[in-house]
């Protein structure tokens, strides 16, 4: 299993569109690569940091494949139109890590 996180920084002045976000983009995502190995899409917004100053992060994506292959393959085949998708809902370039279960 391979978790692939979005994060989405909390820019000043940045613009981020939640409603075509969830009504449009995420949508895309699960119709691509839900049937490449996509197995949950998991969505968090930013509130603020614990001090009470603002997130760092405006919203975090995580997406578990099955396998590292399986991420790959659906990258190769959808990445360009999911992530040419972005400009459409917001004006900040995403942060991407690849990451795997510790236990």
């Amino acid at each position: 299993m391979v978790l692939i996180a979005a994060l989405y920084p909390n820019d000043p002045g940045s613009s981020f569109d939640h409603d075509y976000y969830l009504q449009t983009h995420i949508p895309l995502v699960k119709e691509r690569w839900g049937p490449m190995g996509l197995e949950d899409v998991r969505l968090l917004r930013g509130i603020h940091a614990p001090d009470g100053s603002p997130a760092t992060y405006q919203v975090i994506a995580l997406l578990t494949f099955r396998s590292m292959q399986d991420f790959q393959q659906a990258a190769e085949a959808h990445a360009q139109e999911v992530l040419g998708d972005i400009p459409n809902f917001t004006s900040v370039q995403p942060v991407l890590q690849v990451s795997e279960n510790l236990t």
